[in-house]
């Protein structure tokens, strides 16, 4: 899988912004954006969707500074160097395998 940096090499200079249901879920969740910025910027591209709207996402995999497995769903704006947070979640054991990188049947 890849990283963001096939996005862009420069995703430090991005606005990152979250969406209301990313930032309620963050607090369910007990996530805080370190932990999100973390997987963000280290963790690997697992699932594309491009046809989603208005903007293309991908689902994000990888490990916090805390050691917490995280999944983040972001949509790319490419026109405007914009990434929004759409929502954080811990990912199911039951669902996933290879360390949370691949679906289950």
């Amino acid at each position: 899988m890849s990283t963001l940096v096939e996005i862009a090499n420069d995703i430090h200079k991005w606005d990152i912004q979250y969406r209301i249901h990313a930032t309620k879920r963050m607090f369910q969740r007990n996530v805080d954006e370190e932990e999100v910025l973390a997987v963000l910027f280290n963790g690997d591209i697992i699932e594309r969707y491009e046809d989603d709207y208005p903007f293309p996402s991908v689902l994000i995999n990888g490990r916090s500074e805390k050691g917490r497995y995280l999944h983040i769903v972001v949509g790319i704006d490419i026109s405007e160097r914009r990434l929004y947070i759409i929502t954080v979640y811990e990912p199911e054991p039951k669902m996933w395998a290879d360390n949370f990188s691949r679906r289950l049947q």
